[in-house]
């Protein structure tokens, strides 16, 4: 049997390609990450609005329930606002803080800028009406029948609601995963809003709890198939109540994750499915404070590593030749990001106190996690076979038809007049790159081949969207502090 020192090496020389090239500038990667969410904002839009060529736009949401829902962020190339990926973007945005906002520099008051327009929205969401939560405005399938500006819309901006005959425990325990994270955020520096923040949190974790039921079911073709709960409802119960615990440190908290048995052993983390994200936070606890009762989620977050390090024995993710973590064939980079924040935090988390662990014989130390982050993050700057970036405005070569409403049709201050639900499909057709820079937007990727066509109708591929690049703060942050293995 081969020394596990051995495989070790092989894990390490793997991925250690990115070594012959020569680094992105990651300051200014993350720099724009975050610029990028501007461009997804809806509702009156300040003064200091750096991506110009967007105006304020749903200026009348939620006034068919009598409440104000504006505000708030349009999840990607379209404009509706879908609270499950808004509140699951606000938790990684939180967590990208919370893990690196002392390495953020100046970045750190534009990441709370970010996290603070989705808070508002959120906490509007789940104060407005006593025992219900709005989870959404503005009707998908109609939406998704036009091409047109945010600023002209004239689709129904419908409001969606759960309540306890309308249950929706994943979206309502993602919202409280969102609030208790990002209270920790303003804590210091806006300790009012971050007690608000917490006290809302409680109060909708309570209602996740205490209504049981998935949100797709309550409200059907309204969120699927766009952003069905396929996972259910069990992981983002345990994922709210991991960040209640970290926000207050309540044993509730952690006893309730406990009287919901065990979870499932993924090899994946994404907007729907949370417990990688969930074993990974709670391992902190483990890892870095040796508190026994967290061992099994460290154990689980270890498992979950296994699965995702390549040469590793019960490894289940594939590469591209390019070195791509590849997934799934829709919008595939979401995957990466988030995957790639969970090895980043690990490894942080390991590198402090000197922590290994193994893969079957492979002993796993800090740098292999490390390693396999930083090819990633290269490969999304740019260091692939196409030398392409795959976030718009970030070197020469990025994708210049991203399938984006705002970006891709002329703004306001260049056409004036509404240009209407079907007015659009002249700039959707055409073979010409978008009028607008989307600043910093991460789009799906390329395929299983390293390919990226660069169409606006290949959505797939080409379409931007908020949760892809929340994940991607947190990794961006680590690497442009200067750390490397």
């Amino acid at each position: 049997m081969a020394s596990p020192f051995f495989f070790v090496f092989l894990l390490l020389s793997a991925l250690s390609l990115e070594n012959t090239y020569a680094s992105p500038n990651y300051r200014e990667a993350l720099s724009k990450s975050l610029l990028f969410f501007q461009g997804q904002r809806s509702g009156r839009l300040p003064g200091d609005q750096k991506l110009s060529w967007r105006s304020s736009s749903g200026l009348s949401d939620g006034s068919s329930a009598h409440v104000d829902l504006t505000g708030g962020y349009y999840d990607a190339g379209d404009n509706v606002k879908f609270n499950f990926p808004m509140a699951f973007t606000t938790t990684m945005l939180s967590w990208s803080s919370l893990e690196y906002g002392k390495k953020m520099g100046s970045e750190l008051q534009n990441s709370r800028v970010a996290i603070r327009w989705a808070t508002d929205y959120l906490l509007k969401c789940a104060r407005a009406t006593p025992g219900k939560l709005y989870v959404g405005v503005g009707d998908p399938n109609g939406d998704h029948k036009c091409w047109e500006r945010p600023e002209d819309m004239d689709t129904p901006r419908t409001v969606y609601s759960v309540s306890s005959s309308n249950p929706g425990s994943d979206v309502a325990a993602e919202t409280a995963a969102a609030l208790a994270a990002s209270s920790m955020v303003f804590r210091k520096v806006d300790p009012k809003y971050s007690r608000l923040l917490l006290a809302t949190a409680k109060k909708v974790m309570q209602f996740a709890i205490q209504y049981r039921g998935a949100y797709s079911d309550s409200l059907s073709s309204s969120v699927c198939p766009f952003y069905c709960s396929y996972s259910g409802y069990k992981d983002e119960l345990v994922w709210g109540a991991a960040w209640l615990h970290r926000a207050t440190n309540d044993p509730y908290y952690t006893n309730f994750i406990k009287s919901l048995g065990g979870g499932d052993q993924p090899d994946i983390f994404s907007w729907d499915n949370k417990y990688a994200g969930a074993y990974v936070l709670l391992s902190r606890r483990a890892v870095l404070n040796k508190d026994n009762n967290f061992e099994p989620y460290k154990q689980a977050a270890e498992n979950f590593m296994c699965k995702i390090l390549p040469n590793s024995p019960s490894s289940s993710t594939k590469y591209t030749k390019g070195g791509l973590m590849y997934k799934l064939p829709q919008s595939n980079l979401q995957y990466v990001t988030s995957i790639t924040f969970l090895l980043t935090t690990y490894a942080k988390y390991m590198k402090s106190t000197k922590h290994t662990f193994n893969c079957g014989n492979s002993l796993i130390v800090p740098n292999a996690l490390i390693n396999l982050s930083k090819r990633q993050v290269d490969y999304i700057l740019g260091v692939n076979p196409l030398k392409m970036s795959y976030m718009v405005g970030f070197s020469s070569n990025f994708p210049k038809r991203i399938h984006h409403r705002g970006s891709s049709l002329p703004s306001r201050a260049v056409r004036s007049n509404s240009l209407g639900c079907n007015g659009g499909f002249q700039s959707f057709r055409t073979q010409n790159p978008n009028p607008n820079i989307l600043t910093g937007a991460i789009v799906g990727g390329p395929n299983q081949n390293d390919e990226y066509p660069d169409q606006r109708d290949d959505y797939t591929r080409s379409e931007p969207a908020t949760y892809i690049n929340a994940a991607f703060v947190g990794p961006l942050a680590y690497f442009a502090a200067g750390r490397s293995p």
